[in-house]
């Protein structure tokens, strides 16, 4: 069995207090301890999901030239198409074994981040790719909501304290397809170890063995959801708010045993953000002496620009 906690956000929003407190001391505890969940209940429906698998396929399956006209010059990848070994982790030279779609924000009564963020980009080739796309993101980001509202209780801070930064936050629902591997790969896996940018992630498709957790000790632990979860861990830009008392851990995908070679592997990670202006200054209930202030001041836009020039995704 996955060595990763779960949880049921039934229970958080079940109306019973007892169930309530029970979701919030069990994910609390996760991300202190080692920052990702398996999650249930959530608000994807099966369909939904055999309908984005399907969709996403379909993308990943047109003619490399195709996908190539979905790749925009200048956007540091922000949407649309990223085309195979294009990104690379943290410090490391090597390209990642994967290529991925970007969906963004669907920007809701605020003209200022409709100009400030990038369009999501129309594929005329498949008719409802765009749709399932869109409806998948909205399910995604009300699960993070009601997420964000548990922990920030489990931090005493008002339930929707996180509301007003994840309102129409620049979050990415990210579809990955690390194809068939053809040869030896020097020195690549289909995603090396790193940490996430944002504040949460959530998870499609670590049904199978590939996803890796570092675990506080050092060890690299398998982390495999059922058919019914999420994944979900903290992201940097969390663990720096909370002054690492929420832990952003790291992890891989590895590449699978030589058999499994001829084989691709699909995952949908949801990263999310919040508006570039939210504060993620170490929250001052989360500093004491034994756990000084560890981060300097910073926006969530400024860390994420950081980050990305980092990750070889935009140029300094």
């Amino acid at each position: 069995m996955s060595a990763i906690p779960s949880v049921n956000l039934a229970d958080f929003i079940s109306g019973d207090e007892s169930r309530k407190q029970k979701f919030i001391k069990e994910i609390g505890n996760a991300f202190e301890n080692i920052g990702f969940v398996a999650l249930s209940g959530h608000f994807l429906s099966e369909k939904l999901i055999e309908d984005l698998y399907r969709e996403i396929k379909d993308f990943f399956n047109l003619p490399q030239e195709v996908k190539d006209q979905y790749e925009i010059e200048g956007l540091g990848g922000q949407r649309g198409y990223t085309s195979f070994g294009k990104e690379h982790a943290k410090g490391k030279k090597e390209g990642d074994l994967k290529e991925f779609w970007h969906f963004g924000q669907y920007v809701t009564d605020n003209p200022k981040l409709e100009a400030e963020y990038p369009k999501n980009l129309h594929v005329k080739e498949l008719k409802n790719f765009d749709q399932v796309g869109k409806e998948t993101y909205k399910m995604l980001e009300k699960t993070a909501q009601y997420v964000l509202r548990a922990l920030a209780i489990h931090l005493n801070l008002e339930e929707s304290y996180f509301d007003e930064f994840i309102k129409n936050g620049n979050s990415i629902l990210r579809p990955i397809h690390y194809p068939p591997i053809t040869q030896e790969p020097k020195n690549a896996v289909r995603a090396a170890a790193h940490g996430d940018i944002n504040l949460i992630t959530l998870l499609m498709g670590a049904h199978g063995k590939g996803l890796q957790v570092k675990n506080h000790k050092g060890d690299w632990v398998d982390a495999i959801a059922r058919p019914d979860e999420l994944m979900i861990n903290v992201g940097d830009m969390l663990s720096r708010l909370t002054n690492n008392k929420l832990k952003s851990t790291i992890h891989q995908v590895v590449n699978p045993p030589r058999e499994l070679w001829g084989t691709s592997r699909y995952s949908v990670p949801f990263f999310m953000h919040p508006i570039s202006e939210m504060p993620l200054n170490c929250l001052e209930n989360c500093i004491d002496q034994n756990n000084p202030k560890q981060y300097e001041d910073i926006t969530a836009g400024e860390f994420l620009h950081e980050r990305l020039i980092e990750l070889g995704l935009i140029k300094a």
